[in-house]
């Protein structure tokens, strides 16, 4: 049986602007920084970036470059080691596809999403599914307001959202991205109960 291993997928088409509207979303900075870092804190073996715009994708080669064989590289080689997990991918298909070859069958691809969902997955369930070893799974974020629909029923299982303790709801992907990955792999402080 091959190794289980958890990859992540940062997806700008198909996503949804705030009217519902499927769009292609802009490629930032930030998040390819700081879910790189995250990615590499917490073992995530590759961190996909889907966008099918070619502007865009130069874009995410110019920053990764940058960090991983350009003057970053030498300059910070923690970030180069982060920003190394990126992957450019065109689709999500074409990510699939690089984790089945990757780690020899198709992974359990999992959507993230801020809405309530009548059939999600518990943190708890994918935790386990992920320490298990039985099967990769490629945990998917959407930009802009989030994964257009096409793509949501195309995934194996939603994950439930992440909430806080308000009724606001609008983290950015990076920072839930962290809080998913720590809640599905991290390591509970000793003496914590957890």
């Amino acid at each position: 049986m091959p190794k289980s291993e958890l990859y992540m997928a940062l997806v700008h088409f198909p996503v949804v602007n705030k009217n519902g509207e499927t769009i292609a979303s802009a490629v930032t900075n930030l998040d390819l920084h700081d879910m790189a870092r995250s990615c590499r804190t917490y073992g995530v073996r590759r961190l996909f970036v889907i966008t099918p715009l070619e502007d865009q994708k130069r874009l995410v080669q110019r920053i990764a470059g940058h960090w991983t064989s350009g003057v970053g590289a030498t300059h910070n080689p923690d970030r180069k080691e982060a920003l190394s997990l990126i992957h450019l991918c065109h689709d999500m298909a074409e990510a699939v596809q690089c984790v089945a070859e990757e780690g020899g069958q198709r992974p359990l691809v999992v959507a993230t999403t801020a809405r309530l969902h009548a059939e999600a997955m518990s943190h708890e369930t994918l935790r386990d599914i992920l320490a298990g070893g039985q099967q990769s799974c490629l945990l998917v974020f959407g930009t802009a307001w989030g994964l257009a629909d096409s793509l949501m029923t195309s995934v194996d299982r939603v994950l439930e959202p992440v909430l806080g303790n308000t009724v606001y709801n609008h983290l950015s992907v990076r920072s839930a991205a962290a809080i998913l990955l720590d809640r599905l792999t991290g390591k509970p402080l000793k003496g914590s109960g957890i």
